[in-house]
């Protein structure tokens, strides 16, 4: 446990504060308080929400045509980009709340030509899955159902039964992972019930973690920042290239005021492409788990083990029956005190997944989401008692609210 001093702990009570006075406005973003010690998101949303997919006839859970709407071919300026996308955006509310302040608010894009709208899940929980109202630009609202949700990665489905054909024009999704720091993008969406509001800004940072307090302790890898303002109201909105094609969904903000502050984040187009379609035709999305807990190698953690770098992800615990655990995984057997706080040593460190270098948990998180499935196997190199050795795992799915990777 990292020993904190009076002073941040006094600041994290005040950010505390701001956050729950946000909440009773109009808060609709999670709040990020503290990115390196992995502190959870602040969210206004805490209850989950089920999905309504009982009664709902069964073309709701079929994929339609995603990329009706092609990227345009060279960079577009910012008035161009937002006539290109405007019409696929929406406002997303529930009314059905006796107090205006309760009621939810946020934004979601097209995602197919069947109906199917994509949100962020802290929009949608919470509260009923059949009193949701999606809002087109040109104010045409239509009542829509949340079909699938996933709390891992903050993603939801809704559908839209009634719109007509005409008014759903798919955003196409980018490959994330060819994004570069310093590009511009822009972000659409309803700040504040603001409707059809646009920021720009460029990408800020690539391959973040943030934690999601929908999903445990769990956090979300290969998370997009971006210097776009965005603020209540934004979550759930595109964040855009400047050719039109969606690289992320706006998640969350990095802030002590509940307001934007220069940092905002969206879970990449490429997490969209992967989990989405599970979303619609089963409901849910299965997660590849190993089942291990630890901490990322320090150098003081890399003296007492007689390492020569302090790389890797050292395993303090294994969960009972995990895929980790039947493999032969080996977790921490002895109490120590590095650097001021107790630590077990004498698990494995875990160096390398596949081949690829492991120098703290945020590879591995994000080697699994990007690369791998249930039932996949995986080979990782591990030192033991000084000693490197390889283990074969078969990745299993992650139990819901499971904290460790």
């Amino acid at each position: 446990m990292v020993v904190v001093s009076l002073n941040k702990a006094i600041l994290a009570a005040s950010i505390i504060i701001a956050a729950v006075a946000i909440f009773f406005v109009y808060s609709q973003f999670n709040d990020l308080r503290d990115i390196g010690n992995k502190v959870p998101l602040i969210n206004d949303l805490t209850h989950n929400g089920n999905n309504g997919r009982n009664g709902v006839d069964e073309s709701a859970f079929k994929l339609g045509e995603i990329n009706t709407v092609q990227a345009a071919n060279s960079e577009l300026t910012l008035p161009d980009l937002f006539d290109r996308v405007e019409k696929s955006v929406v406002q997303i509310t529930d009314n059905v709340q006796s107090n205006p302040a309760d009621s939810r608010l946020g934004s979601g894009f097209v995602y197919d030509n069947n109906g199917h709208i994509i949100t962020n899940y802290h929009v949608v929980s919470g509260g009923s899955s059949d009193r949701l109202d999606v809002t087109f630009l040109d104010g045409t609202v239509y009542r829509a159902t949340l079909i699938g949700s996933d709390p891992f990665t903050d993603l939801a489905v809704l559908y839209v039964a009634d719109a007509p054909k005409d008014k759903l024009a798919p955003l196409p999704l980018a490959n994330s992972s060819a994004e570069r720091v310093g590009e511009q993008v822009a972000a659409i969406g309803n700040p504040f019930g603001l409707s059809g509001s646009m920021t720009a800004g460029i990408i800020s940072g690539l391959g973040r973690l943030i934690p999601s307090q929908q999903a445990g302790s769990f956090s979300i890898p290969d998370v997009i920042q971006t210097d776009a303002p965005i603020n209540p109201g934004n979550s759930g909105g595109p964040l855009l290239n400047m050719r039109g094609e969606v690289i992320g969904i706006n998640s969350a903000i990095f802030s002590t005021t509940g307001q934007f502050a220069g940092v905002g984040f969206a879970i990449p187009s490429n997490t969209i492409t992967k989990v989405v379609p599970s979303l619609v035709t089963t409901g849910s999305f299965k997660h590849p788990w190993l089942g291990v807990s630890g901490t990322d190698m320090t150098p003081g953690i890399a003296d007492a083990l007689g390492l020569k770098e302090p790389r890797g992800f050292l395993v303090v615990d294994v969960v009972a029956g995990s895929p980790a655990a039947k493999a032969g995984i080996h977790g921490g057997s002895r109490e120590a005190t590095i650097d001021g706080r107790p630590i077990q040593l004498g698990g494995d460190v875990i160096t390398q997944i596949d081949g690829k270098v492991v120098r703290k948990i945020d590879d591995i998180l994000v080697y699994l989401q990007r690369e791998k499935s249930v039932g996949d196997n995986l080979q990782l190199t591990v030192l033991r008692d000084g000693k490197e050795q390889q283990i074969n795992v078969v990745l299993g799915a992650r139990p819901n609210q499971q904290e460790s990777p």
